[in-house]
This record gives C-alpha cells, sequence and structure tokens, in this order.
C-alpha cells in the first residue's frame, strides 16, 4: 500500500484552537490526501476533527505502510499559503528589467519559487506576473514550486500603480505573447481588459485601486477606477466561473470605492477607517494587511535606500498601518497572511507571521491567519489550509513550538519536512 504514517506527533490543524498531543496522521500518496487521523482521546477532548480515530488503532498494523515517519513529539501544521505575491519579482528594478535577458526573468523565478516552497509556503496567491504557463509547469512538477494562484497581470489605469511606463519612453513592463498589458481606462476598457486577463487563466482579478509607494507617477492616497469601473470586473469575473476580485488600496477613497463595487478582499488597506472596518467584518471582506512589506519599505526610507521621491511615500503608509490594522483586527475584520514577496525577499514569508502577533494575533490565530483563513481566501478551503481527513496533505513539521515562539517559523531551516500533495519536498528531520 502506497501510504505514509506520521506519528507521535503534536498537531496544529490550522481549526483548532490547542495543538493535539500524540497524534498520528495516515497519508494516501496516491491521491495526496489525509485518509485518517488518530488522536489520544483521554488527553485531547477538545479535538472535534471529522473521521477521526485512536492513534493506536491508525499506528497497529505498520506494515500497511510503505512510509513511517516518527515525529518525535515534534509539531505538524499544514503548509502555509501566503495570499500576496510577486513570485516572478526580485524588487520590481527597472535597472534590472532593462539590463538583464529576457530568459534570465524566468530562470530567476525558479529559485524564487524553490525558495518560497522551502520555507513552508504550499501554495501562494501570485498578485501579478506569474502566468499560466509558470503555473502549468509548477502543476506538472518541472521544478520545486509552491501551487499557484494567479491574477496573471493586475488591471491599472494610464499612469497607475501597475502603469510601468517611463517619461524616458520606456515600458517597463514584461511583455510577450499570450501575456496582457494591465493598463485600461474607462468602463469599456476594464471590461475588455478583465476578459483579457481571464482568457489569461487568471484564477482571479486583481485591481489597481489606488496608487503605491513604488510606481512613479502615484501616491498611496490616489483613487484610481472608480467603484463603478470596479464594478464591471467584478461582475465579469462573477460571470466567469464565479472568479472573485482582490484590490490593492492604500487610500481610504480607494477602499470605499472598492467595498461599494463588491470586491473580495482588500490588499494593504493602510488608510482603513473604522466604518470600512466594520463594513468588512459584516460582509466577510478579506483583508491581507502585507506587513512585511510596509515595515521593509520603512525601513528602506529611514536608511534613505530608496529613490528620493518614494521615501515620504513609504513614511506615509507606514506612519498609519500599524494603528490602522490593529483598529480593524479588533473591529473583526478577517486577516490572512500576505506578504508581497517579490518586493519583500522570497523565502522570507512567514516572519509576516510575528507581525500578525504583533497587531494582537495569539500564536494560533496567526497560524490560522496563515492557513485556513488564507485558504478561505483563495476559495479552496475545502481542499487544503487545514489538516483533516480528505484534504489534501500539504503538511509542514517543525521541532520548536510555533505557540511559543512563533518567530521560529520565520527562518526555512527550522522547517524540517515539507509535504506537497501528499510527496515529501524536503526532509531534514534526521539531519
Amino acid at each position: 500500500m502506497n501510504q505514509t504514517l506520521i506519528k507521535n506527533i503534536t498537531l496544529i490543524t490550522g481549526k483548532e484552537k490547542e495543538p493535539i498531543e500524540n497524534a498520528s496522521i495516515a497519508i494516501d500518496n496516491n491521491s495526496g490526501k489525509i485518509i485518517a487521523i488518530g488522536t489520544n482521546t483521554s488527553n485531547n477532548n477538545n479535538f472535534n476533527g471529522s473521521n477521526s480515530l485512536n492513534a493506536s488503532n491508525i499506528s497497529k498494523n505498520q506494515s500497511n505502510y510503505k512510509n513511517i515517519i516518527d515525529g518525535e513529539g515534534k509539531f505538524l501544521m499544514p503548509g502555509f499559503i501566503d495570499a500576496h505575491v510577486h513570485i516572478m519579482a526580485n524588487g520590481f528594478l527597472n535597472e534590472d528589467t532593462m539590463n538583464n535577458p529576457f530568459s534570465y526573468y524566468f530562470y530567476n523565478a525558479l529559485k524564487n519559487m524553490k525558495d518560497t516552497l522551502d520555507a513552508g509556503i504550499t501554495t501562494v496567491r501570485d498578485c501579478g506576473l506569474a502566468d499560466i504557463g509558470t503555473k502549468l509547469a509548477a502543476e506538472r512538477r518541472l521544478f520545486p514550486s509552491p501551487k499557484l494562484h494567479i491574477s496573471v497581470v493586475p488591471l491599472s489605469i494610464t499612469g497607475g500603480h501597475f502603469d510601468f511606463y517611463l517619461n524616458s519612453g520606456y515600458d517597463m513592463i514584461q511583455q510577450y505573447k499570450g501575456f496582457p498589458h494591465p493598463v485600461c481606462n474607462g468602463k469599456e476598457g476594464v471590461l475588455q481588459k478583465t476578459r483579457e486577463v481571464l482568457r489569461a487563466k487568471a484564477d482571479f482579478i486583481k485591481i489597481m485601486a489606488t496608487g503605491g509607494v513604488i510606481s512613479a507617477n502615484d501616491a498611496p492616497n490616489d483613487i484610481q477606477f472608480s467603484a463603478e469601473e470596479i464594478k464591471i470586473a467584478v461582475d465579469e469575473a462573477d460571470r466567469i466561473g464565479g472568479k472573485k476580485v482582490a484590490t490593492h488600496c492604500h487610500g481610504l477613497g480607494g477602499i470605499k470605492t472598492s467595498l461599494k463595487a463588491g470586491v473580495h478582499s482588500i490588499e494593504h488597506g493602510s488608510f482603513i477607517e473604522k466604518p470600512q472596518a466594520k463594513e468588512m467584518a459584516e460582509k466577510g471582506i478579506f483583508l491581507v494587511p502585507t506587513f512585511s512589506v510596509i515595515k521593509l519599505q520603512k525601513d528602506q526610507a529611514s536608511k534613505n535606500e530608496l529613490a528620493a521621491d518614494k521615501i515620504p511615500k513609504a513614511l506615509e503608509v507606514a506612519k498609519v498601518h500599524q494603528e490602522n490594522m490593529e483598529m480593524a483586527y479588533e473591529e473583526g475584520v478577517t486577516m490572512v497572511m500576505g506578504t508581497d514577496a517579490g518586493i519583500v525577499e522570497h523565502g522570507k514569508n512567514l516572519g509576516e507571521l510575528q507581525y500578525l502577533t504583533n497587531l494582537g494575533m495569539t500564536p494560533m490565530e496567526a497560524i490560522i491567519a496563515g492557513t485556513f483563513n488564507s485558504a478561505k481566501c483563495l476559495g479552496i478551503e475545502n481542499k487544503t489550509g487545514s489538516i483533516e481527513v480528505g484534504k489534501i496533505a500539504d503538511l509542514i513539521i517543525t521541532e520548536k513550538d510555533p505557540l511559543e515562539n512563533i518567530s521560529i517559523l520565520s527562518s526555512p531551516n527550522n522547517i524540517l519536512f515539507i509535504m506537497q500533495n501528499g510527496k515529501v519536498v524536503k526532509n531534514n528531520l534526521n539531519s
């Protein structure tokens, strides 16, 4: 039988409020799914896992298993889901785009994907630049990679946050056949571009509803698309496969237009106020706070490592972001883990969990934000994001307890074991 048994493990399910000690879990390697979970029921009365069995019953006939892994009390949890990355990017530096050969852009992304998976991220939501070819190659295991949910390219107005046209006349967007250009304007333009991006096999639509820090021609508080324009994209995405819309929003105006249009998630949300937080909580709209990139850009601005025109923008956002995220959390907004990796270094993703605990979350809440809640944001919670019978075995193991010290997850060296789709992709348990 092609099955794997992981025994003697402390289980953090991604849903339960307490860890489950002395657990066992059985995985069918052919389907990649969890087929049984065993617990010491006398010591784990809080566990409500479906189809759970007694741990001794699972591990009794060990001859049934092709692979047996003794967890020795280590900590097993779901693979993490980063809900905001740019897996193809490494800083969005114009000089790189101008100087590097075009093929290097793709080869460099292979390292980004490997580093991300090695850090314990088994799935990502790519918010711009990964195309269907990249996703197919990852699915077919041509190289190590997290599973990709792609937006292909964000929608941007002329002069907006994803319009990379410079005054020199150079367009810095990596343009090639099958990859739509991001710029569109007006209701008809938004409808056409939404259809182009969906034709390019996007899993969701990303829209730049405000300006940003690193863009050349706008500021974080600038409102870009109107509510009517965003609503066209929301309706069209829903019509074609029930797909969702995420909006990049720093400024309050863009948050308001996005909520009016009925978007699925707000990215960054820096200038959010209490009425909008209440509305998001009531409607179940996700917030992806991306502390990692806000903190990085504040640090870069403080050290004069950003271009002069970007420094005040970075400091403006950082001044309000922490306090407003704390308010949104207190109002009950569902927050999920997202880093903006691609601006932030790939492979450092789980440092975001420390920022979530600084916000006020418990370590367990932060883990759930990066697993089950992220899965809900992506619409894949019935498949992954928690450890339950029937779900895909996307799993990681650490030796140290992340509930005692969440920061241990920030180092890929502390992620000893990774299973993705029921297959082992990293195993340093005996090293």
